[in-house]
């Protein structure tokens, strides 16, 4: 049988692999192997662009008539502490008829994996193994699920190009803004959009100004009922305003003339992606972009939630049977759990299974491997994930909104 060589973005994740396709691994120095599988690891970007001088020593001095730097093809260098690791890989890519990208399933992990095949100039045939969990049964089903790695060829495209665009963008921004200012002056393709919109809110901020207005709230009897009203008109900008509407209508009879009830539906929010379930953890703990993003990296690791780096917050109709096994598994969580409703949960409810909206990676979920004991702040973020999960097997929020408009009758006084 020929030897197949795996590769993935980090150790945790290699040895995740080997645990679900190899029941009695060997580890190795830098891989593991059994059953005529290889699974070795990158340390995220082991290869980096090279730096301007590399190409011209001319670029080292930062000037103005160099520019733009714009390097065809563009040059990869070495991580110096990833030397070992690529010899490693080399070795046994050698050994195999077949090379398995097994990177995180996005466009960063195409990136990485495809560039160390491309650097270290190997021929072999590729797979691509993508999954957003790293529980067994997902790598498994991804595992036999295999397709030719050429499907992803452009994926691995746009991550070059947003590389290269970042470098470009970079350098010569970068050095064009401190030759001609005369002090370092950083600029980049996201920094200086993102801080350009900090400026315009922060100026918005500065120049807003404080507008005084009075509102006018009454309380009104009707027979034994007592209830809230407010006036509602145009905006009441004097209080000489507001004291005219009370003196016309205190003490006064009013009318109903409009009486309205209407039952609502609320739908529970969407599952998490990224970006909300980074709000979520600001808002209630306070928890910045980034260390939400690490801390969900860590319990994807442990195997406890789906990939975090996910813009999708619905899912595809093979996950629903996975979303009920989890329910059955989740602890904690006494009646939220007793009373979620299984049948809630399927292929019709587009507010969870919508495939058409997913690209690279479905909603954030928790998985079969349900959490004995977490860190603090890993106990928070896994919270937050497990109850917006719950919730969709919940039927949606139905509450009655009332609404009622009154007019008083100037002539009629209350004795």
């Amino acid at each position: 049988m020929e030897n197949t060589l795996i590769l993935c973005e980090k150790p945790s994740a290699a040895k995740s692999i080997a645990e679900a396709l190899i029941p009695m691994y060997a580890k190795r120095d830098g891989y593991f192997e059994g059953n005529n599988l290889y699974v070795t690891w990158c340390f995220g970007h082991m290869l980096e662009l090279a730096e301007p001088n590399e190409y011209n020593p001319r670029f080292k001095k930062w000037e103005m008539n160099v520019l733009p730097i714009l390097p065809n093809p563009f040059k990869l260098t070495v991580n110096p502490d990833a030397n070992k690791q690529l010899n490693i890989i080399k070795k046994l890519a050698s050994k195999c008829s077949l090379f398995v990208n097994a990177a995180d399933a996005g466009r960063e992990g195409e990136l990485i994996a495809m560039e160390v095949y491309e650097y270290l100039g190997l021929t072999l045939p590729v797979k691509r193994l993508w999954t957003s969990s790293l529980v067994p049964a997902a790598i498994q089903k991804a595992y036999q699920q295999m397709k030719d790695g050429k499907e992803y060829i452009p994926l691995y495209q746009a991550s070059q190009a947003r590389r290269n665009a970042d470098w470009s963008i970079g350098i010569n921004a970068t050095r064009a803004l401190t030759v001609q200012h005369n002090t370092l002056l950083s600029a980049g393709r996201v920094q200086t959009p993102t801080l350009f919109l900090c400026y315009e809110r922060q100026k918005e901020i500065e120049n807003f100004k404080v507008e005084t207005f009075y509102e006018v709230a009454g309380t009104f009897q009707q027979k034994n009922v007592q209830y809230e009203g407010t006036w509602q008109g145009p905006r009441l900008n004097k209080p000489e305003e507001a004291q005219a509407i009370i003196k016309r209508v205190q003490g006064k009879i009013g009318e109903i003339i409009m009486f309205q009830k209407k039952e609502t539906k609320e739908l529970p929010p969407r599952l998490y992606d990224l970006a909300s379930l980074q709000q979520d953890a600001n808002r209630i703990y306070g928890y910045s972009a980034q260390q939400t993003l690490d801390i969900a990296q860590k319990l994807y690791e442990k195997k406890h939630i789906t990939y975090p780096r996910t813009s999708g917050d619905v899912i595809d109709e093979s996950l629903i049977p996975e979303m009920h096994s989890v329910l059955k598994k989740i602890q904690g969580y006494g009646d939220l759990v007793k009373n979620a409703d299984p049948s809630l949960v399927h292929a019709k409810n587009k507010q969870v299974c919508d495939p058409s909206r997913i690209e690279d990676h479905h909603a954030v979920l928790p998985t079969e491997f349900i959490p004995t004991q977490l860190m603090k702040d890993e106990a928070e973020i896994y919270d937050l994930i497990v109850r917006r999960f719950l919730v969709h097997f919940y039927p949606p929020a139905l509450y009655e909104a009332q609404y009622q408009r009154s007019c008083h009758h100037p002539q009629t006084y209350v004795n």
